[in-house]
């Protein structure tokens, strides 16, 4: 059997505030809306046109977890790159409905700030975040 590669990578900007939501077992899950933007020139008008997708992103792994908790808000800039999932499910009313996410949930995925300065953190004596690349691969993450 072959073995097949799911990733996905985004650069855009964080469209609301994450929420952080609990598994039924306690584990913290943060989701949050991405915005990214294609701009290019119409070769016939001469116009400049541009078109916006908005992607739906969850994140699993803790460390990521955290850095969202403290480090992302709306309109921060992100590099991310997870997997695509896709969830199905059927509506109180019977309606089977479908969605998509990129989703980051092992030591693979990367979640990187491209802001100048990351923002204070959000919880009272959390760590102060640096300028450097912030992604899981290693156990000494910042915070």
């Amino acid at each position: 059997m072959a073995v097949g590669l799911n990733r996905v990578e985004l650069i855009g900007n964080v469209g609301r505030e994450p929420e952080i939501r609990y598994t039924k077992d306690g584990k913290e899950i943060a989701s949050f809306s991405l915005a990214t933007t294609d701009v290019w020139t119409d070769k016939a008008s001469g116009e400049k046109k541009e078109k916006t997708e908005w992607h739906r992103i969850a994140v699993f792994y803790e460390g990521l977890v955290t850095l969202v908790k403290n480090y992302v808000h709306k309109g921060t800039r992100l590099y991310i790159n997870g997997s695509l999932h896709t969830r199905k499910w059927t509506d109180p009313n019977g309606i089977e409905k479908q969605s998509s996410e990129v989703v980051l949930q092992n030591q693979s995925a990367v979640l990187i700030l491209l802001d100048s300065k990351p923002s204070s953190p959000r919880e009272e004596g959390g760590s102060q975040g640096s300028e450097e690349l912030y992604d899981n691969k290693g156990s000494d993450i910042p915070f």
